[in-house]
């Protein structure tokens, strides 16, 4: 039986576990340094919305895709998953559209007119100029979901241990360590690297093309009455405004920056209060008009996506005498992009068990 050992315990990793485990011939561990529950700045899963908002270019689709029908399957059909449907407001600003219609935008595909993923939802819609708040170009109103990661990894976890798959907790070096952890005391035939922003200081992979993009939060009891994304901000190119509500009493997330290469783990209150003055003014019903002094916070919080300049990385290779499948690099749409990336995760595993077969 195929001994599989996946390093990195966030979305990522515990997809790839999941789906591994479907299939009973497959002995799956998980080590991580970080598992579910933690809170940490390497750890980028706890702090993430999450939601669906394709980020995407078009030829780069497939993972957003085949992701789609399963998230929204779990929010429809599996309450205990955390996950529910949500409406969203999508803008595009005046002061945006001319860079928006140039590409190279942080966000690629999201704020595009006349985006690809309009047949992904069966809702959407361009809004009318009478929707449109002042400074506004163009907007889209769809139904996605957004995530209770609280619940979500958990549930993982769960669904993952009830067909098999082991977690124990683990520091590496480099990656090549993981051939010695299966949990069944055998040397790992294959191991799945899911280790995000870490891939840039593990050994064997040290991939310096991964670089940390800052993410800041304020989490609010307040519950917006849509899901909000917005095309930029006057405060810089390194700062965003978006809002969700997460499933199940998660709390409300107002967002964001977008800083790459900062590592600070810490909130910086000057940009908390840039990111609730710019929620209120475009969603004044959040705080029933009382401004920012209505937000009811919960609590602050910084995340570090972990981008890769190039894309993701999802591909095969021998190190040290073992097949090494890399799942990292995923920015900020890792929940979004998780089981099309999964898919291709076990089709790499799939491939290297029957290679072996000859």
């Amino acid at each position: 039986m195929p001994n599989v050992v996946v390093v990195g315990a966030g979305v990522s990793g515990l997809t790839s576990a999941y789906l591994l485990s479907k299939q009973k011939d497959n002995v799956v561990t998980v080590v991580a340094k970080h598992m579910p529950g933690d809170y940490d700045i390497e750890y980028a899963s706890p702090w993430a919305g999450a939601n669906v908002l394709p980020m995407a270019t078009k030829e780069n689709s497939s993972w957003e895709s085949r992701t789609w029908p399963e998230l929204k399957r779990l929010a429809v059909e599996v309450p205990e998953a955390g996950i529910h449907l949500q409406k969203v407001r999508l803008f595009r600003r005046e002061k945006d559209i001319e860079k928006l219609r140039k590409g190279g935008y942080n966000f690629d595909g999201l704020f595009q007119e006349n985006p690809w993923y309009k047949s992904l939802f069966d809702d959407f819609r361009e809004l009318s100029k009478d929707e449109l708040p002042e400074g506004i170009a163009s907007g889209a109103e769809f139904h996605s979901l957004c995530i209770n990661v609280m619940l979500y990894m958990p549930w993982l976890i769960g669904q993952s241990r009830a067909n098999g798959v082991v977690f124990r907790r683990g520091q590496l070096k480099h990656i090549s360590e993981a051939a010695a952890l299966s949990h069944n005391g055998g040397k790992a035939d294959i191991i799945v690297n899911a280790t995000g922003l870490m891939a840039s200081r593990l050994g064997g992979v040290m991939d310096q093309n991964v670089i940390p993009v800052r993410g800041q939060i304020v989490v609010v009891r307040n519950e917006a009455p849509y899901m909000l994304a917005l095309s930029g901000t006057d405060d810089g190119d390194d700062e965003v405004s978006y809002a969700m509500t997460r499933a199940a009493g998660g709390g409300t997330i107002l967002g964001g920056t977008y800083a790459k290469g900062q590592w600070e783990s810490q909130p910086d209150p000057n940009i908390a209060m840039r990111i609730m003055r710019r929620i209120v003014e475009m969603v004044p019903e959040i705080t029933n008009g009382q401004g920012v002094k209505g937000l009811d916070i919960i609590r602050h919080g910084v995340g570090l996506r972990p981008y890769r300049n190039g894309g993701v990385r999802i591909e095969k290779e021998k190190i040290d005498g073992t097949w090494i499948v890399h799942n990292y690099g995923h920015a900020g749409w890792g929940y979004q992009g998780s089981y099309g990336c999964a898919q291709d995760v076990v089709q790499l595993v799939d491939e290297i068990k029957n290679r072996s077969k000859l």
